[in-house]
């Protein structure tokens, strides 16, 4: 892999990631921009206890663009995007329209192909792996910086998810505290670890799932499974076998395996809804262990975190989403269609041949 950084032309930074070493990445970005202005700011919920991001000037952002006017795509034929290249493999670049900037945090984003009609599943094993390395490599950048506490990659695909470009691309949040849901899992660990005299929860969730129906995928060093408690229609888990805290200390032999794995389950939750006519909406998040001290209680350190990555789809059945009415938005209890087991019944059945 080779990294170029360069600057945009409002002063946001820029990363290449080429899989040939020779590559030379010396275009300018010839847009007249203004330096970018952002209006973030975090405010703390007294009454539950978590954060808000507050980014009036996102309202602005560019929506459902033509492909021809796509801001991800290469700069060609005089038509100047993001990307002052032609051609690209991986880019990532500061958000121009972030949700965490400054104190609050960073946004970027991740151009995972050059490709505006390609999805992250028509990717080749050679460059998926490209982008682990750049998730890896951007983790590891934006744990220095002093605002941030937790780096969280993640790719949204569809329009029913929210999805406001076609382009394959994910984002890196880069949050200044540890997230709600990290919280809650770094407690249920501590938790667990006081009540077995220094056990593992992920551990154990990990060994009881391989006892159980619900595992999609195995290889040697991976395993995906649907959950016991699945909060959506069709949601896989998947976990290294070794645990590990964050990308940064996933092994070498893990790493080469994980396109294999993690294409093979894209390319399942795409033919889960045989004849619907467009590709499935789902959202993919790695969860890692937050950077400095754990603000939770008991003896959790980092290493007692597991790494491991969330797949889901808001599509229940053909023609039909998963919303996020009362019991879920008001109380954040999840009520589920598809039973775990049928779903993992369903992911089998599609595998490649």
């Amino acid at each position: 892999m080779k990294k170029t950084s360069t600057r945009l032309a409002d002063g946001r930074e820029l990363v290449y990631y080429d899989l040939r070493d020779d590559a030379v990445r010396d275009a300018v970005d010839r847009r007249p921009l203004q330096p970018t202005v952002t209006t973030s700011e975090i405010r703390r919920d007294p009454l539950l206890g978590d954060s808000v991001a507050v980014a009036s000037h996102r309202q602005g952002r560019i929506y459902h663009p033509p492909a021809d006017e796509c801001p991800l795509c290469p700069s060609l034929d005089g038509r100047l995007s993001e990307i002052p290249e032609s051609s690209y493999d991986v880019v990532v670049f500061e958000n121009r329209f972030p949700s965490l900037a400054g104190d609050s945090g960073r946004c970027e984003v991740v151009c995972f192909t050059s490709d505006h009609h390609a999805s992250f599943a028509d990717l080749t094993e050679e460059q998926a792996g490209l982008v682990l390395d750049a998730w890896t490599d951007r983790t590891a950048e934006l744990s220095h910086l002093p605002a941030v506490k937790q780096v969280f990659c993640f790719e949204n695909r569809g329009q029913e998810i929210g999805v406001t470009l076609g382009h394959p691309h994910g984002q890196i949040y880069a949050y200044p505290f540890t997230t709600p849901r990290t919280t809650l899992m770094l407690r249920s660990l501590g938790a667990h670890k006081e009540a077995t005299g220094g056990g593992n929860l992920f551990d154990a969730v990990l060994e009881r799932e391989l006892a159980a129906e619900r595992v999609v995928l195995e290889s040697e060093h991976w395993v995906a499974f649907v959950p016991h408690a699945a909060h959506w229609p069709y949601e896989v888990h998947l976990y290294p076998r070794r645990r590990v805290p964050d990308l940064l200390a996933l092994g070498d032999a893990a790493r080469t395996e994980f396109p294999q794995v993690y294409l093979e389950l894209l390319r399942r939750f795409d033919r889960i809804f045989d004849g619907v006519g467009s590709p499935t909406p789902y959202i993919a998040a790695w969860h890692q262990a937050p950077f400095g001290a754990l603000d939770v209680p008991g003896d959790v350190t980092r290493d007692d975190f597991a790494l491991h990555l969330e797949l889901f789809t808001v599509r229940r059945t053909s023609g039909k989403l998963k919303f996020l009415a009362g019991s879920e938005s008001g109380m954040n209890v999840f009520i589920n269609d598809v039973p775990p087991e049928a779903a993992a019944q369903r992911l089998r059945e599609v595998a490649s041949s």
